[in-house]
């Protein structure tokens, strides 16, 4: 069996298998993704014709993910591989460049700047759909008609989902977001919101005592009520900087690993969701 190894995206995509009907074990193809969002939109374009391995566990940081032999020998013997690039995942990026075939590199694909965190504005995952669509097309191109009508249905949930955070923080008091490292800024960009991070693009950059007392002074000059933890990275610091503000926090979700059990395209939409809730709450949004 060939194995098509897509790394540095995840988002999942499950109950998607339009594009299954009629293959047979010669055709199937596999799938490797570095991480939760791509690998749910490979799940979702591919359906059972594409089997996909996420390298990301549960509960894992994939900017910190280190490769075993059998996860290097993967990547050197796909047929297709898909990086985040820009060094989200550096231990990925090299297996990728050991390659003979190269890899396809989703931030020069969609000539964005140095925040790999696009998968969080709904706007560029449906750029991100149509790369992936297009990566898997050349992969088995007998297939060609249900991964388009995959990557349509997937455009139009994202469209949704855009409307439906364009709506909800149309109206809000408050702008600024505080939280635990700089993960939200293309969705900031894309709403109209400020962030303002604890740590910068790496969760694991120490934070700057000087930078807690500044951010503690901006808590309070801009009327902000929430400051955001993560699900990866440890809530010390930020829950220091709410005590010390006088503010509660809440939970806001970088969706960079699955949640146990949760591997499709509906659970990043959930996530999303879920996200925008919190912020609606955390900025007085009407």
């Amino acid at each position: 069996m060939r194995r098509i190894a897509l790394i540095g995206l995840a988002v999942v995509l499950g109950g998607c298998a339009a594009a299954s009907q009629g293959t047979t074990g010669a055709d199937r193809r596999s799938a490797v993704a570095g991480f939760f969002p791509v690998a749910a939109t490979l799940r979702a374009l591919g359906g059972t014709a594409l089997t996909v391995r996420d390298l990301t566990p549960p509960g894992v940081e994939p900017h910190d993910l280190e490769l075993t032999t059998d996860e290097m020998d993967a990547i050197l013997d796909a047929d297709l591989v898909v990086v985040m690039g820009r060094g989200f995942q550096p231990a990925v990026e090299r297996a990728a460049r050991n390659r003979d075939g190269g890899a396809v590199n989703l931030l020069d694909r969609l000539h964005s700047g140095s925040d790999p965190h696009v998968w969080l504005d709904p706007v560029t995952m449906q750029r991100v759909v149509k790369i992936l669509a297009t990566s898997v097309d050349r992969v088995f191109p007998h297939q060609r008609a249900p991964v388009a009508a995959q990557g349509a249905r997937l455009d139009r949930e994202l469209r949704a989902l855009d409307a439906r955070y364009r709506s909800g923080l149309s109206r809000c008091d408050r702008s600024v977001i505080v939280t635990a490292h700089e993960a939200f800024g293309p969705l900031a960009a894309r709403y109209g919101l400020r962030q303002e991070a604890i740590a910068g693009i790496s969760p694991e950059q120490e934070p700057d005592p000087r930078r807690i007392a500044d951010l503690s002074d901006l808590v309070k000059r801009e009327g902000v009520t929430t400051i955001f933890t993560e699900t990866l990275v440890s809530p010390k610091v930020a829950q220091t900087l709410g005590r010390e503000a006088g503010v509660q926090t809440a939970v806001l979700d970088p969706i960079e690993s699955p949640r146990s059990g949760v591997t499709s395209f509906a659970g990043y939409l959930a996530a999303m969701r879920q996200n925008l809730v919190v912020l609606r709450a955390a900025l007085g949004c009407h």
